[in-house]
């Protein structure tokens, strides 16, 4: 059972556990970010909002993300995360097979349209939403107030560092930044944090510490940002 929370401005969360997926409604059709875990009905939840079409968009490829993907026909996500797609839910992406989406291109749901921005690093296809009318930022995993996972072959703290760096220098045409884990609503200086901590990772400063749960990592933590590596 997924509990749905109100945003303001036609935009929802839907939560379920540690992870939740954002709604929003537009003058002519629905967009949907991430589909959770899969322990629900994620449709039926997101009718009892809108019967307008709904658009499915992964951020990323991740089980937590895609869980519910199987509930629709196909989902658009970038090309960067088909394997991994493929290799961690193979029915799921025979079910609901991914189109892809690039950076540079947008989803129009009428009266809000959503641009792409491919921020490689937590995953190589992790991509964040920016809609510049409404000054918001859906940016999955890559920024949020909970420690951001870098391990497993497919992560990369350099590309990650990069893709900060992009999103900073829209970090002034955006008001708050839309998280998947810990509080939904993040401040976009937030960004300016997880890149300086990235950098003093990259650089050797940070000292690893044990994560607070089993993990086959350690946590870094600097300035309010923090990572699992």
């Amino acid at each position: 059972m997924y509990e749905t929370l109100y945003h303001g401005n036609n935009i929802y969360s839907i939560e379920d556990e540690i992870v939740r997926a954002f709604f929003i409604v537009g003058d002519e059709k629905a967009l949907l970010v991430d589909s959770c875990l899969g322990g629900g009905d994620i449709v039926k939840t997101c009718e009892s909002i809108t019967d307008k079409r709904i658009i499915l968009l992964n951020t990323h490829a991740d089980d937590d993300h895609t869980g519910g993907n199987a509930s629709f026909g196909k989902t658009l996500m970038h090309p960067a995360e088909f394997a991994w797609y493929s290799e961690t839910s193979p029915e799921r992406a025979a079910r609901t097979p991914p189109e892809a989406i690039w950076e540079g291109e947008s989803v129009d749901i009428g009266g809000a349209v959503f641009e792409i921005i491919h921020i490689p690093g937590h995953t190589p296809g992790s991509i964040a939403l920016i809609e510049r009318e409404q000054r918001i930022l859906i940016a999955g995993d890559s920024v949020s107030l909970t420690p951001v996972f870098i391990f497993s072959p497919f992560r990369s703290i350099r590309a990650y560092a990069a893709s900060m760096e992009k999103l900073l220098a829209l970090a002034g045409d955006v008001d708050v930044v839309y998280a998947s884990h810990g509080p939904a609503k993040v401040d976009p200086g937030q960004i300016r944090k997880q890149l300086a901590a990235a950098r003093k990772l990259m650089a050797g400063e940070l000292t690893g510490a044990p994560p607070p749960f089993e993990l086959p990592a350690l946590m870094y933590e600097y300035g309010g940002a923090a990572f699992f590596l």
